[in-house]
């Protein structure tokens, strides 16, 4: 893990730091493990439990649409869950990077969204709109992450200082230097 030193001699160096891999070695990768994880659980635990219960009650189409949303939030939660096992095993240094790539490359992460659109949404039972919610902002901030830590730090921009870089392209498009603007 880099130290604070570690990431001044970094940034004096003008060398890209990649929030992916120090996330990803990170305690707030852990408590999203923990949070992803226990979300599994409860989904697993309500619909084998109350959720059977209340399935039974629905008539109709929203008895389909229970069925409907409840086999899409498993299949997200499984796809979430297999993002964060994948990430897990990286870190702790069960696979390499390269087995990590293969592997996550088939994972579906889906890009963020919410069911509001699908009619009968809010007539389904209060505590499958709960898990779905919550399994979406789950997925939101793992899609987040996941574009974050695919982000390599020899793939980022190396310009040792961004803002000379763009007055040197306005110099060049207006085909003057650059004068200061300080005494005025």
């Amino acid at each position: 893990m880099s130290t604070p030193s570690d990431n001044r001699e970094s940034a004096v160096a003008g060398t890209t730091v990649s929030f992916g891999a120090h996330f990803a070695t990170s305690d707030q990768f852990d408590a999203i493990f923990r949070e992803g994880m226990t979300l599994v659980e409860s989904t697993a635990a309500y619909l084998d439990g109350p959720g059977r219960k209340e399935a039974r009650l629905l008539k109709g189409p929203v008895a389909v649409l229970y069925a409907t949303e409840s086999m899409r939030l498993t299949t997200r939660l499984l796809e979430l869950a297999s993002w964060l096992m994948i990430r897990r095993a990286l870190k702790e240094g069960e696979i390499t990077a390269d087995e990590a790539r293969s592997k996550r490359e088939r994972v579906k992460l889906r890009s963020p969204g919410r069911p509001a659109h699908v009619k009968g949404f809010p007539e389904l039972p209060s505590g499958l709109r709960a898990l779905i919610d919550s399994s979406y902002a789950l997925s939101d901030r793992i899609f987040q992450l996941d574009r974050a830590i695919e982000v390599v730090p020899e793939q980022a921009p190396t310009l040792e200082n961004p803002v000379s870089a763009q007055v040197m392209r306005l110099e060049e498009a207006f085909g003057r230097p650059h004068r200061r603007l300080v005494g005025r």
